[in-house]
């Protein structure tokens, strides 16, 4: 009878084990004061980035050509709501804070500690990467969805808005939402890699945002290199459906395709964390 009784309470045992791993994972994360004010100050700062953009359109519309002004609605309004500067200030915000919240343990020597209070490495890491998911993702909606009607509310007063009913506006925003997320996980899997905190921020730094620069479309594998690239990803994700095509820009990127760059970066940034992580302490 012990024997037949043993199973299934092990199982519940496990499952609640996971869950306080998620809890811990959490309070951990969210105790750092880096991730907690890193993630409101960089909030404020990508909504002030895009609100800036769209005060500085209104200002210039009455020096706008037709033509401008014709264009301007809806491409030009999209891209004011989420700007390349907020794209550059997101990869190097959420990037570093993926980073911190696995680095900083290796820093002070709390991995050691953490990893002897719970010997399943794989699982404590899982346990990691889900709550560093869920709470860049929540960052990312929350950035993108304040910025877009931040900004849109502000051009309205130019009637150069656009709505949720813009074909292609929902891929545009979800690509915004979801770059934090992906770059969080790059950072975390580079942290596991490297796991020194100045050494992990400038790599992280330099994979997510000067190498792109490096980079050009002037030939087909550098060209494909270009759009292997989340900032590049989310520059092609966030044009609206049926935007102009640029025709001196050689060898365009496929927006179906850049999804799968973003899946890339993610998978890469989980495998790294999950196999590095759990292979040694120091």
């Amino acid at each position: 009878m012990t024997a037949l009784t043993a199973v299934p309470f092990l199982a519940d045992e496990s499952r609640a084990r996971f869950r306080d791993l998620l809890l811990g994972e959490w309070f951990k994360l969210l105790s750092l004061r880096s991730i907690r004010w890193g993630l409101l100050l960089g909030l404020l700062g990508l909504v002030f980035l895009n609100a800036n953009a769209a005060i500085a359109d209104v200002n210039d519309w009455d020096h706008f050509a037709p033509a401008q002004r014709e264009f301007f609605v809806p491409y030009s309004s999209l891209a004011a709501s989420f700007t390349n500067n907020a794209c550059i200030a997101t990869l190097l915000i959420t990037g570093s804070l993926g980073a911190v919240s696995l680095v900083s343990e290796y820093a002070t020597g709390q991995i050691r500690t953490t990893f002897a209070a719970v010997p399943a490495r794989r699982a404590l890491l899982s346990a990691k990467i889900l709550v560093l998911t869920a709470v860049m993702t929540a960052f990312g909606v929350l950035a993108t969805g304040v910025s877009f009607f931040l900004t849109q509310a502000i051009l309205s007063g130019k009637h150069a808005g656009i709505s949720l009913a813009e074909p292609g506006i929902w891929r545009a925003l979800l690509a915004s939402a979801l770059l934090p997320p992906v770059c969080a996980l790059t950072g975390l899997g580079l942290a596991a890699l490297v796991r020194h905190s100045a050494a992990t921020i400038v790599t992280t730094t330099t994979v997510l945002l000067l190498i792109p620069n490096f980079l050009s479309r002037n030939h087909h594998w550098s060209a494909c290199l270009y759009h292997a690239t989340p900032f590049r990803a989310w520059q092609t994700l966030h044009d609206l459906v049926g935007t102009p095509p640029n025709p001196h820009i050689p060898f365009a990127a496929d927006p179906a395709g850049e999804w799968f760059v973003y899946l890339a970066w993610a998978v890469g940034g989980v495998l790294a964390t999950l196999v590095l992580g759990s292979r040694r302490d120091v």
